[in-house]
């Protein structure tokens, strides 16, 4: 068996590229040759036989986000991890908030932002108000597009989130209910398959953003069983082999499904709970295609 891992070949922050690493390590403690690919070596060319340059493999653990070079590999038959529906919801919290919608999962409250294409365009004052009524103030203005806590704002009031949407407006993102009582922490929650590996709390005590990369720091937590059960239920529901979902606790402790990240960095949760996530994956992944 041997297996492609596909990352960003721009992305050289070690910090990304452990996960590719350790899964690669994970694969060969389980015999399987894998073959690191670099997005940017431009390997797809519509309109030529084949459509992707690749060497040959058995699955593809798709590490990166370029949809383009997801659809490309999809269209091969090649079994992805995780599939490319599911990355391509994922990637797009509105999408995945919307996804969501009908499995009676609770979570924030979410309001997509209007299209808008036009660099001349003005956001009318009526639209900020029309948000700060359904959400009330403060409230969480995010790209709808991003990770590890870059593009996510807190609008105190009408005017900041004026300036926001202003700002944004040819981008795609999103309005969210702040969820006060769980400033600057949340919880982390890895499923594999239909399996709960465990849960971080992450903490920042100078940011209402608990991320790692925004200077949170995690701790193991166990996790409580609405949280597993609703995590479950996303990863059914979004037809995912791997994910990283994080809850928002409310003011009585209950749950809230904030995010479902397909790529989920694991670093930092397998320190915290000694919990090999990559060796557990990569297992999946080897099972999964009908091996030992």
């Amino acid at each position: 068996m041997r297996g492609l891992i596909v990352v960003n070949g721009y992305a050289r922050d070690p910090a990304y590229r452990y996960q590719a690493e350790q899964m690669r390590d994970a694969f060969a403690r389980l015999g399987v040759e894998t073959l690191t690919v670099e997005g940017n070596s431009y390997p797809v060319e519509v309109g030529s036989d084949p459509l992707v340059r690749l060497p040959q493999g058995d699955f593809c653990l798709f590490w990166d986000k370029d949809t383009y070079l997801l659809e490309a590999l999809d269209r091969t038959g090649i079994p992805l991890f995780n599939p490319a529906k599911s990355i391509r919801i994922c990637d797009d919290k509105a999408m995945t908030h919307l996804a969501l919608s009908a499995e009676g999962i609770p979570m924030p409250k979410t309001i997509p932002a209007p299209l808008c294409y036009l660099p001349n365009a003005e956001i009318p004052p009526a639209e900020a108000d029309k948000v700060g009524e359904a959400l009330g103030y403060p409230l969480v203005v995010k790209k709808s597009y991003g990770s590890l806590g870059v593009g996510v704002w807190l609008a105190e009031d009408k005017e900041t989130l004026l300036g926001l949407m202003n700002t944004l407006k040819l981008t795609p993102h999103l309005y969210q209910s702040y969820i006060a009582a769980s400033r600057g922490r949340d919880l982390r929650v890895i499923v594999v398959g239909e399996t709960i590996l465990g849960g971080m709390m992450r903490q920042n005590e100078n940011d209402f953003r608990s991320n790692i990369g925004a200077g949170g720091v995690g701790v193991p937590c166990p996790v409580p069983p609405k949280a597993e059960e609703y995590a479950l239920r996303a990863v059914k529901t979004l037809g995912l082999a791997y994910a990283g979902l994080d809850f928002l606790l409310d003011e009585g402790g209950e749950p809230l499904l904030c995010e479902v990240n397909s790529n989920a960095y694991f670093k930092a949760f397998a320190s915290a709970t000694g919990i090999p996530v990559a060796d557990i994956y990569a297992a999946h992944i080897v099972k999964s295609l009908g091996g030992v």
